[in-house]
Formats: C-alpha cells, sequence, structure tokens
C-alpha cells in the first residue's frame, strides 16, 4: 500500500455516472472530469495532524494531483491544501 508522507493524501477517483432529469444514464464521465474521489491514506502531516481522514469523500482541485498506478489501480497523491472540501 502507499503510505504519504507530510501532508499528502492518497485518493481513489470516484467514477460517476452521468443521468438525465428523466433517469437516463449516459456513458460513464471521463476520469478526468471527475473531481471526487475517496481518501485511501494520509500523511502525519508537517507540524499539525491532517484534517481529513481515511475513507471521507472529498473534493479536490482537478490538475493538483499525480497519478500513481500501484497494483494495478491508479490513486491520485496530492497536498490536503489542494482539498477543496469534504462530502458529509
Amino acid at each position: 500500500m502507499l503510505r504519504p508522507l507530510y501532508d499528502h493524501v492518497v485518493l481513489q477517483v470516484e467514477e460517476v455516472d452521468k443521468k438525465t432529469a428523466s433517469g437516463i444514464i449516459l456513458a460513464k464521465a471521463p476520469r478526468e472530469s471527475s473531481t471526487i474521489g475517496r481518501v485511501i491514506a494520509v500523511g502525519e502531516g508537517k507540524d499539525v495532524p491532517l484534517m481529513v481522514k481515511v475513507a471521507d469523500r472529498v473534493v479536490y482541485r482537478k490538475h493538483a494531483a499525480v497519478e500513481v498506478v500501484w497494483d494495478q489501480v491508479e490513486y491520485l497523491i496530492l497536498k490536503e491544501e489542494d482539498i477543496l472540501a469534504i462530502i458529509e
């Protein structure tokens, strides 16, 4: 498993299906258009603990992440400051 350092976070992007108002599901949205992910691992922080926790759903900046493939699964690594919101 990936263990992020300092204030970095490992995310797995959530696939989002697009649905019309009448309930028709369109083809899956491209991965690039999704900015919602699930936190897989968090670093220990530099001076203070991180606000996000494992299993949180978050909204992140689209182009701030580094893509990594580990054990044939694609992850994103980004700094906590690039996470914009936690979805509750």
